[in-house]
């Protein structure tokens, strides 16, 4: 249970650091480090029941768009202000390193598959993001479409 506290608590505050880091208003950096912790816990209980790290990279940020798009409708800021704080914890930012240092001694047999886990893990999280995207346009969609006919059969 701790294991699953520090790591709220972590993905927390690297969500609300890099929000100070990129200028997110004041006022909205408690809600960038919850959107960044939601994304996390995502990741971490996909990931530690046995699903592949690209997927649960998707489903991550799938979370961090639809709960930043939440956020941003209720609070009437930008969706980018809260989506780009909160993706920062799925970054595969020590799998780049490891690519990296692999390619600097010289071992690209080594550097391959890390480098081809990278670059799966960086495109699930940037599907994860339009695929909310597209999800909360179709339901934007759909609704106003719903309200017009009721609209419309008030009028009658």
């Amino acid at each position: 249970m701790n294991y699953i506290l520090f790591q709220l608590l972590f993905s927390f505050i690297a969500s609300t650091g890099f929000g100070v880091i990129f200028n997110a208003p004041r006022k909205s950096l408690i809600h960038c480090g919850f959107v960044g912790m939601v994304g996390w816990i995502t990741y971490l209980l996909l990931a530690d029941s046995g699903v592949d790290t690209v997927i649960s990279s998707f489903f991550g940020a799938f979370a961090v768009a639809v709960v930043g798009h939440i956020f941003a409708k209720r609070f009437r800021m930008p969706m980018i202000i809260f989506s780009v704080a909160g993706i920062i914890p799925l970054v595969p930012g020590g799998l780049a390193y490891n690519t990296m240092r692999q390619v600097a001694q010289n071992d690209y047999i080594a550097a391959i598959p890390l480098a081809a886990k990278a670059f799966m893990i960086s495109g699930a999280i940037a599907m994860g993001l339009v695929f909310a995207e597209v999800l909360v346009q179709i339901v934007t969609k759909t609704r106003k479409k719903q309200n017009s006919i009721d609209s419309k059969e008030v009028i009658k």
